[in-house]
């Protein structure tokens, strides 16, 4: 997969970083000593997580280096380092394991947070929060147009995340005696500029699309699926496109 380009990302930083914001909140911990951001991206989540708790220990964990590098240059009262989420064990139980926007790019999302959960200290939490908008028309069109032109053999096969609800998470993790704050939120963002929708998922979910093109594959790829997006979210009166954006979140709990 292609790495991640945090300008990109943070494009629309202000509306992602809100469903970390609201994650956040919800944490019932007071004091954790020891916090794992685990897919923290460019630090804009670790930048809140140090912002409510300033005397814990936060590490930061990312397989992206480009992101690692963003977030470094942030000066986040926090380390950070490489890993992979799907395989990352902590050295030490964390009290407070938060993943927000991750999730979602493992292969088996419930075997994974089980794991981590299963490694928190007694008394900790893991706060977790994915999209779920998979079924939604920004990535039914994604689909479409990855069908319709010559690029459709490199892009037969391409990863595509699991459809998992809040019931999903809850089966998964009440097994486990963990207590659970499960909801699930329709943000709508009102996007600014021209082709927004499709700027939004070059960020994040265009990426294995990507991967597999060239620059001229690419760029015949992107222009189908700007048609396709802007019918799908026509402008408003005001020029701006509503951009309606469902999310999953999950705090769990574990007995001291």
């Amino acid at each position: 997969m292609s790495g991640w380009d945090p300008d990109v990302y943070l494009k629309f930083g202000g509306e992602r970083t809100r469903a970390a914001a609201d994650l956040l909140a919800r944490v019932p911990l007071s004091a954790p000593k020891r916090i794992v951001d685990l897919g923290c991206g460019p630090g804009n989540s670790t930048a809140l997580i140090a912002s409510r708790y300033p005397n814990a220990d936060i590490l930061g964990v990312d397989s992206d280096e480009a992101m690692l590098t963003k977030a470094r240059a942030e000066h986040v009262n926090a380390r950070f380092e490489a890993g992979n989420f799907e395989t990352w064990r902590p050295r030490e139980a964390p009290d407070l394991i938060y993943t927000n926007a991750a999730l979602h790019w493992a292969a088996d999302p419930l075997a994974v947070a089980s794991r981590l959960f299963q490694s928190l200290a007694p008394g900790g939490a893991l706060a977790l929060q994915v999209p779920q908008n998979f079924d939604k028309s920004s990535h039914i069109e994604m689909r479409a147009a990855a069908q319709d032109g010559p690029w459709s053999e490199k892009l037969r096969g391409v990863f595509q995340p699991l459809l998992l609800g809040a019931q999903d998470y809850a089966r998964a993790l009440a097994p486990l005696d963990a207590k659970l704050d499960v909801w699930s939120t329709a943000y709508l963002h009102i996007l600014d500029g021209g082709d927004a929708v499709l700027k939004w998922i070059s960020g994040s979910a265009l990426r294995p699309y990507f991967a597999r093109l060239d620059a001229n594959e690419r760029a015949g790829f992107e222009a189908n699926l700007a048609a396709r997006l802007k019918r799908a979210y026509p402008p408003e009166a005001d020029g701006r496109t509503h951009f309606p954006f469902h999310r999953v979140f999950v705090i769990a709990s574990k007995g001291a």
